[in-house]
Order: C-alpha cells, then structure tokens, then sequence
C-alpha cells in the first residue's frame, strides 16, 4: 500500500471514534460553529497524534503524509458522526451526560 493510502487509512480508523471523545467536552448549549471549531482541533490534535504513534516525530518531515492522515480524521469523524454516532444518540447523549455531570459538581 502507498504511504498516502496508509496515512488516510489510519486517520480514518482514528476519526471513526473521535466523536465519542469529542462529545465528552463538547455541551448541547454550545452553538454549531463553536462545536465544528471543536471537532476540527481535535482532529488535528487526533491526527498529530496518529502521525507520531505510527511513524514516530520524523514522520513529521513528510508533510504530505502528515496532512493526508489529518484529512482522514477529518473526513472519517463527520462521516461517523453524521452516519453512525448522531443517529444512534449516542454522540449527544454524551454530550448531554458529560454536561450534567459537571454542573453537578459545580453545585
């Protein structure tokens, strides 16, 4: 497989459960831009991350793989959100559980 087909493989194995992590700190009450903000630094955050765990921090001197890796976060995290983790309520019941538990804390 090409280096470029494996870095967009493994940002899509990475972005199909980054949803789930995101939701942890994303709140309902949030407005939709805040929350696509959200989503894109996570999957950059997400992808750097990849990109080192798989190659190690001189995979970073190949931008072109580096970039390829995030866009596969990005890509894979919406498709799944869009097609798995939003319909199935999973993403905002997160959401929604994360966000009671801590205002409960704060009380």
């Amino acid at each position: 497989m090409s280096p470029v087909l494996e870095a967009l493989a493994n940002g899509g194995q990475v972005g199909a459960v980054l949803p789930l992590l995101t939701a942890v700190v994303q709140r309902p009450a949030w407005s939709t831009r805040y929350k696509q903000v959200v989503a894109v630094v996570a999957a950059l955050v997400a992808g750097v991350a990849a990109v080192a765990a798989d190659g190690g921090w001189d995979q970073f001197q190949h931008g072109k793989l580096t970039l390829a890796t995030f866009l596969g976060v990005l890509a894979a995290a919406q498709t799944s959100y869009d097609l798995i983790w939003k319909p199935s309520k999973i993403a905002p019941v997160i959401e929604a559980l994360t966000t009671r538990k801590g205002a409960q804390q704060t009380e």
